[in-house]
């Protein structure tokens, strides 16, 4: 039976209406789990800068028995009331630097929590294309880099999507952010397949992608000036040398 116009539209408009309400139905009903989701993403990440995660890990049971959190300021003072894991580092990149909350995670000795293992630092920037961040997990010198984690949103595939590799990530293992007392980062170099192993300020680079190296560049730089002063308090407490 053929039906009239009026008829097709208040159809597909009705149609529509069901539909979208059954899509915001579903997308309320699983916030939770998606938060949950990414939170459980981020602790997997913090965890792999400084440790192998065998397969099958328990990551929540890892990341609270290692993990202290907690937020600073620019001045590294501990933010009270405030928590790690409620800060979106987005939205905080957004705001002027010594304006921005900065979340720490703190791996302490399981025999003396006292000592400091490690420090995971988040990381946040602009690559080629889009947003890029990560994580950098620094020694109990405060100086010598455990390892990375680098994430995008949307770097060219091949080139310098590349960050999120192993084969990246792990040229920074081993680097330092100081010269003496002086922050200097790590730089990724232009070109790539030269040998940087004896230089502890710099990385090879990724060839054709000399944009999102400059941003990760640029990411490193920027955030580990801002932790600074949190990193000069730890070494003032605990007499780091750094």
């Amino acid at each position: 039976m053929r039906q009239s116009n009026l008829y097709i539209v208040l159809y597909a408009a009705a149609l529509t209406v069901v539909c979208g309400g059954l899509l915001a139905l579903a997308s309320e009903g699983l916030k939770e789990k998606q938060q949950a989701n990414i939170e459980l993403e981020q602790k997997k990440n913090i965890l792999s800068t400084v440790m192998e995660l065998p397969k099958g890990a328990n990551i929540e049971e890892l990341y609270a028995k290692k993990v202290k959190s907690f937020v600073v300021d620019s001045k590294g003072k501990t933010i009270e009331g405030a928590q790690a894991k409620d800060v979106v580092v987005l939205a905080e990149y957004k705001k002027p630097a010594d304006q921005r909350m900065l979340p720490v995670y703190e791996f302490r000795n399981e025999s003396n929590p006292e000592k400091i293992d490690f420090v995971v630092l988040p990381v946040f920037g602009f690559g080629l294309w889009d947003n890029i961040w990560g994580f950098v997990a620094l020694q109990e010198d405060l100086n010598t880099i455990q390892g990375v984690s680098y994430q995008h949103k949307g770097e060219t595939p091949g080139l310098g999507a590349r960050i999120d590799s192993k084969e990246i990530q792990d040229r920074y293992k081993g680097k330092s952010i100081y010269d003496n007392d002086n922050l200097v980062s790590v730089v990724m170099m232009k070109g790539e397949g030269v040998d940087y192993s004896s230089d502890k300020h710099k990385v090879d680079g990724m060839s054709g992608a000399t944009l999102t190296a400059k941003g990760v560049n640029n990411m490193l730089s920027q955030y580990l000036s801002l932790y600074e002063n949190y990193l000069k308090n730890i070494k003032a407490t605990n007499a780091v040398d750094l």
